[in-house]
């Protein structure tokens, strides 16, 4: 296997580290806009992991915007998996790119959506993913494979729902992804700041968006962004936490492959987030159209969501200053194999303090980058097999949890907590 990272930023950065621990393919290009960037990961894992290590390792400048682009570096290094590591924006020439170039792929986020025309907020319109679904079958034709969706989330929760409706469950109600964690960051000075987590423009796009539900009865449907609050009872001592409806791919993408009443995610955004991203898209900074502003060099077109993300801290360099556990997970209720009522929270939390001392990363940015590298790691060894664009929901779930969790393995643990099956929720 000869793999082709594209983006060195947080979640590049620790696909590359947690990577440089396994053995299971021949090279590793990771690729950024900002060659700095990659050098610096490569010269962090020869740091730490010595030279025989780094020289699997190869930098190189890419402009992920241009597919044609992505389609020489792949023939250039004779690539057979793309791991696409950049903001979802950039899906459609990465994935196209690598097509082209009959390479495999991998993603963390899906093709964006774009809103009903008239009724936004009860309605679907393009939905996240459906570009990459829709040619599934020039995929399958190929005889490659677009593992679309595989990070934390979207990823090991949808890797959770098909354990969960293989293992636990006779008949499922709902999947409801259930995402929190009591991280706080502060600066040098020891006080707390405002530091998304993730990278500012998906954490718009994801929150400001028409959340996205799916009813068996009703198909997918709208609903307004933050609707539906509760409190929801997070374990490893993260406890109550605040969730709200927002767009996210499993609502998409479980209910293709796996049998449910209802799938839905919610997001413990807390209300000062919430406030923030209010404010943001109020004063119309949370679009993506160029808009001309005046500078002392002269007229300039910037997109007001990337002069957001320039001005905050960057997700990556955050992890010394943040502290705090993140935990992402599926709370699945139904009926037992016995056909009792259940309900299971099925569950990985990471701690950043551990994400910092073992790899340099922020402890959010660390959760996504295991999925990648452990499902490529089942690819290579042929345990995972499969043509077209799926989802992880597709596969076994029982291999990947057992390569996430052994200690010859990647070494992080998961959980299946059982709820109160009738318990009822909270709201504030």
């Amino acid at each position: 296997m000869r793999i082709l990272l594209v983006g060195a930023g947080g979640v590049g950065d620790a696909i590359a580290k947690v990577a440089a621990r396994r053995d299971f393919y021949e090279l590793f290009v990771v690729s950024d806009f900002d060659i700095a960037r990659a050098n610096q990961t490569i010269q962090w894992i020869r740091d730490r992991h010595g030279e025989e290590v780094g020289a699997r390792f190869l930098s190189a400048k890419i402009d992920a915007s241009v597919a044609a682009n992505v389609t020489e570096m792949i023939r250039e290094f004779d690539i057979t998996h793309v791991v696409n590591a950049v903001e979802p924006r950039f899906v459609p020439t990465i994935f196209s790119g690598t097509f082209t170039a009959g390479a495999n792929y991998v993603d963390m986020a899906m093709s964006l959506s774009e809103p009903h025309e008239t009724d936004p907020f009860h309605q679907t319109g393009i939905k996240l993913g459906d570009a990459q679904f829709a040619v599934g079958e020039q995929w399958e034709r190929a005889g490659k494979l677009a593992l679309v969706g595989a990070g934390v989330e979207p990823g090991l929760s949808n890797i959770f729902a098909r354990y969960a409706a293989d293992n636990l469950f006779s008949e499922v109600e709902e999947f409801g992804v259930r995402d929190g964690a009591n991280l706080v960051v502060r600066d040098e000075a020891g006080n707390e700041i405002f530091a998304p987590s993730f990278s500012i423009w998906t954490t718009i796009e994801e929150c400001l968006n028409a959340p996205v539900l799916f009813e068996k009865k009703k198909g997918w449907f709208t609903t307004e962004p933050f609707s539906e609050p509760e409190i929801f009872e997070f374990p490893e001592g993260i406890g109550a936490v605040e969730c709200v409806n927002v767009e996210h791919e499993e609502v998409l993408m479980l209910p293709r492959t796996l049998d449910c009443n209802r799938v839905s995610f919610k997001y413990g955004l807390g209300s000062e987030f919430i406030g923030v991203l209010q404010t943001l898209h109020k004063l119309g900074l949370d679009r993506t159209k160029a808009t001309r502003v005046r500078s002392a060099q002269g007229p300039v077109d910037v997109s007001p969501r990337d002069v957001v993300a320039a001005v905050l801290p960057d997700p990556a360099k955050i992890g010394p200053y943040m502290t705090g556990k993140t935990c992402a997970g599926v709370l699945v209720t139904g009926k037992d194999l016995d056909g009792r009522d259940r309900a299971t929270y099925l569950y990985h939390a990471l701690d950043n303090q551990f994400a910092v001392e073992e790899f340099d990363s922020q402890c959010v940015v660390l959760q996504t980058a295991y999925v990648p590298v452990c499902a490529l790691e089942l690819i290579a060894k042929g345990v995972w097999n499969g043509e077209g664009v799926l989802g992880p929901e597709a596969f076994d779930a029982r291999p990947f949890l057992e390569l996430l969790s052994s200690s010859t393995g990647y070494g992080q643990k998961w959980f299946a907590q059982e709820r109160l099956p009738a318990a009822p929720l909270r709201h504030p």
